[in-house]
């Protein structure tokens, strides 16, 4: 028996840096996901048996005996799967050696924080019990669409599937999703992950990716909207990597010299932030009651654009992505922390698939990747295979 399950990323509608400032931010599911499949042999009784974790995008593959794990984490013993705990800095430790002991570089910092999320969650969950989890992926690593969460995520709710804290039917065909207090439990292990790899996150990134949609977000506080038009994005990675921290303080730094001007900048976020919450909930009945609502979106976009310009947190390849959009009437903003990272472009639902054609060509030629991304749509899935 194998489970697969599948989590998307997220991207931000609006408000990035002026929600750390107390305005109002909304971020929205993409249909690209993170897969995590895993299966466990039919004998395990080994100590010489493996965890073993296959990142099959990077050609990578980590093993672990059980025994070795049973001597350095004796601690995770015992899976307790219904009560998600922090990991402790004595476990990060120990898991850290174990980590370390396959030579992952410096520069892959990413992605070692990424196999010491994995430890932590699997243990945690399924304590030593020998399996093969095999990871894939739709989105870019580091570019702010949600990659961590997406893969925190989908690896706990795999994990879970083989646990007592969740009810699921192995008969079913095809995807399925958990039920509400399960889903629950799934984010929570996922912001124990998300810890690991950053820190202190805020959880947004895991909520939206378990629960899917899109998230109004302030002070805290998250209200899961259910959007009721057709959206999609060009995402365009800029493949220009950014320190999402410096950002954040350059911003605090211009509202320490600048407090009345920048508290006037997050108050008009906030505004764009709400109305672009309501037109997305409100019903769309025809092609011309969407474009009237893809045009004030648009302006909502350019607007939000405007003031991130204000709080300092654009790019020269952010404003390429800008610059060549406009030239196809297509209006673009940035997405998440700035400074390089991700744009996204409004697809108008009547426009031309040659248009887009074109400037995705064109944006290519500037050397950036380029996605394609229906917003708003499902969060976390599972599929079962007894034929694995």
């Amino acid at each position: 028996m194998a489970v697969r399950a599948r989590a998307p990323g997220k991207i931000i509608l609006s408000g990035e840096h002026a929600v750390v400032h107390g305005s109002t931010a909304v971020a929205a599911s993409i249909d690209l996901c993170t897969q995590v499949s895993l299966r466990f042999p039919i004998d395990s009784e080994s100590d010489d048996s493996l965890i073993k974790l296959q990142l099959k995008d990077m050609a990578l593959e980590f093993s672990w005996p059980v025994g070795r794990l049973k001597k350095m984490l004796p601690e995770l013993g015992i899976p307790q799967s219904s009560t998600p705990t922090p990991c402790s800095p004595e476990t990060l430790k120990s898991i850290a050696a174990l980590v370390g002991e396959h030579n992952i570089p410096e520069a892959k910092s990413g992605l070692a924080a990424g196999v010491l999320a994995f430890l932590y969650l699997y243990t945690s969950i399924q304590g030593y019990k020998p399996a093969t989890a095999v990871v894939t992926s739709d989105l870019p690593l580091g570019a702010g669409l949600g990659s961590s969460a997406a893969l925190c995520v989908s690896l706990s709710a795999a994990l879970l599937a083989f646990s007592d804290s969740v009810s699921l039917d192995f008969s079913h065909q095809g995807w399925l999703t958990f039920g509400e207090s399960e889903l629950e439990l799934v984010n929570k292990w996922a912001f124990e992950g998300e810890k690991i790899l950053h820190g202190k996150p805020s959880g947004l990134d895991n909520t939206v990716s378990t629960f899917g949609n899109i998230i109004m977000f302030k002070s805290g506080n998250l209200t899961l909207l259910k959007s009721r038009m057709p959206l999609r994005m060009l995402i365009t990675n800029t493949k220009v990597g950014r320190n999402t921290k410096a950002l954040v303080a350059g911003v605090s730094e211009r509202t320490f010299r600048h407090p009345d001007a920048m508290a006037a900048v997050f108050s008009a976020v906030d505004s764009i932030s709400k109305e672009l919450s309501t037109i997305i909930q409100s019903h769309a009945p025809d092609d011309l009651s969407i474009t009237e609502k893809e045009k004030k979106l648009e302006e909502l976009m350019e607007m939000n654009q405007g003031l991130l310009q204000c709080m300092g947190v654009t790019h020269a390849s952010i404003e390429t992505v800008l610059q060549t959009t406009l030239k196809y009437k297509l209006t673009s903003k940035l997405t998440g922390a700035g400074g390089g990272g991700c744009v996204l472009t409004l697809l108008p639902a009547l426009l031309s698939g040659t248009v887009v054609d074109e400037v995705i060509a064109e944006l290519e030629s500037c050397g950036f990747q380029c996605l394609i991304a229906e917003i708003g749509g499902k969060g976390l899935q599972i599929c079962f295979d007894a034929s694995s």
